[in-house]
């Protein structure tokens, strides 16, 4: 098992000084990437869409400021043509699991590819989402929760994905439970139980004023927690490492 990876940050970019500031923080705690959406697909249209190309402008303020590698959502082939040379990881939502051209044009670039499995998607129907991108090099699987019967949560994490992922493919798996659960306090628990059951890294949304966040702030945790689930976390993966 490899160092669980922390990717951290708020949920959406909401101005240069927001994210710098974060970002500093995040540095200081251990976070290994920063996490900040620019452009946000979201279910109801009157919600915030995210700052686009200025958000993506201010991300990378933040990692020249921090050094912080970066991870952000691209939405479409312009946006991958335009931005893929500067993020570190691209990420691409749930809802673009099944967009085959978008995955195809991310092939040509040279740059790891986080994947978020579909909110309905087969395990078979993940890897193979996967393969188009140039045969499923340099991708990352992502889960974030899948839906179910029970509205109790917002979706429901499928931890089983772990073992399953790595005993049949060769793909590094992040777990996001922020999306999965949609409320703070699963966050840590899930995170640890997503480390010992092998996971890779964990994607988590976080934000210094949770109260004031302009997207998901129900689900955003607070400096505090972050700190505490990166502690436990390399804690836990350098123990099962001994094992």
């Amino acid at each position: 098992m490899k160092n669980v990876k922390i990717i951290a940050g708020p949920c959406a970019i909401e101005s240069e000084e927001q994210i710098i500031r974060i970002a500093k923080q995040l540095k200081e705690i251990g976070v290994d990437y920063l996490r900040g959406g620019a452009f946000k697909p979201r279910t109801n249209p009157e919600s915030f869409q995210g700052l686009g190309d200025k958000g993506i402008e201010y991300l990378l303020k933040a990692k020249e400021e921090t050094g912080l590698p970066v991870v952000t959502e691209l939405m479409s082939i312009e946006q991958v043509r335009k931005y893929a040379d500067k993020i570190d990881i691209i990420q691409i939502g749930s809802r673009n699991m099944y967009n085959y051209e978008l995955l195809k044009e991310l092939g040509k670039y040279d740059k790891p590819v986080l994947l978020k499995r579909g909110l309905s998607a087969t395990y078979k129907e993940w890897i193979s989402a996967a393969k188009y991108i140039n045969g499923g090099k340099n991708v990352i699987l992502c889960e974030r929760g899948i839906r179910s019967f029970d509205n109790s949560t917002r979706n429901v994490l499928d931890l089983q994905a772990i073992p399953y992922i790595k005993k049949n493919t060769n793909y590094d798996i992040i777990i996001d439970p922020s999306h999965a659960a949609g409320n703070t306090y699963m966050i840590e628990p899930m995170s640890l139980a997503a480390v010992a059951a092998g996971c890779d890294g964990l994607i988590i949304e976080v934000h210094d004023r949770p109260e004031e966040a302009l997207c998901d702030k129900e689900q955003a945790i607070d400096m505090e927690c972050i700190k505490s689930i990166t502690t436990k976390a390399k804690s836990l993966c350098k123990t099962l490492n001994k094992k």
